[in-house]
């Protein structure tokens, strides 16, 4: 008899609760390990173990999640990576995927790494060695545990980047604006349309226009959707 598949995933999340607490502990008070059930992304957390970025259980998913959630099963593992929180801590991270027996995404299990205090010891010895080489740039990756305070910091950074107000941005800087938004998968999120919509000073119907439009000058542009 086949299994009911929330009821296989909820296993699979009890399962592996444990792991979480397993690996902070070994890893020690850097690290920080959180696991998602992303059919909940409003409050993904559903357990937690370690301090690095601020998560608690039933808080949202981060950026890194809504990008997994808008690529669905053909999403992959986010290996070693190394971002920054919106404070300035370096994380060294990993993004583990979760897939139920049909290959279907339904969660990820996501380890962080505090790495600033090893980042200031090469650095210690690498003035101590005269060694002047200006680290890489590193991007900023926004955690946090409400869905809404994620989509306006990534709508935020996105703004920022435009060269004025929504009436003075052309038709392509307007698809540009929306591309952006929906490439780190922001509009995965319920409700991210609307509250895009607001943040601008448009009607819904207006946002999902330019979201459509975006979409397809991106499928002419890559052959197809991704």
């Amino acid at each position: 008899m086949a299994v009911e598949p929330n009821a296989e995933r909820d296993a699979i999340l009890a399962a592996l609760t444990p792991v979480v607490e397993g690996i902070a502990a070994t890893f020690g008070p850097v690290c920080e390990v959180v696991l998602h059930d992303y059919r909940n992304p409003q409050k993904s957390v559903v357990a937690v173990a370690g301090s690095v970025t601020g998560r608690t259980v039933g808080g949202a998913m981060s950026e890194i999640g809504m990008r997994v959630l808008a690529r669905g099963d053909a999403a992959s593992d986010e290996l070693n990576y190394v971002t920054r929180t919106r404070d300035g801590t370096r994380v060294k991270s990993s993004t583990m995927v979760l897939r139920d027996s049909t290959g279907a995404v339904f969660g990820a299990l996501c380890v962080n790494v505090d790495v600033g205090a090893v980042t200031r010891v090469h650095d210690l010895l690498g003035a101590l060695a005269g060694l002047g080489a200006t680290p890489a740039e590193v991007p900023t990756t926004t955690f946090g545990n409400d869905i809404d305070s994620v989509v306006d910091a990534l709508f935020d950074a996105h703004q920022s980047k435009q060269r004025g107000s929504w009436a003075e941005l052309d038709r392509a800087e307007r698809l540009e604006l929306f591309g952006g938004l929906d490439t780190r998968g922001v509009f995965a999120v319920r409700g991210a349309v609307e509250q895009v919509a607001a943040r601008l000073g448009i009607s819904r119907a207006s946002a999902y226009h330019y979201l459509s439009q975006a979409r397809a000058a991106h499928d002419t542009t890559t052959g197809g959707p991704t």
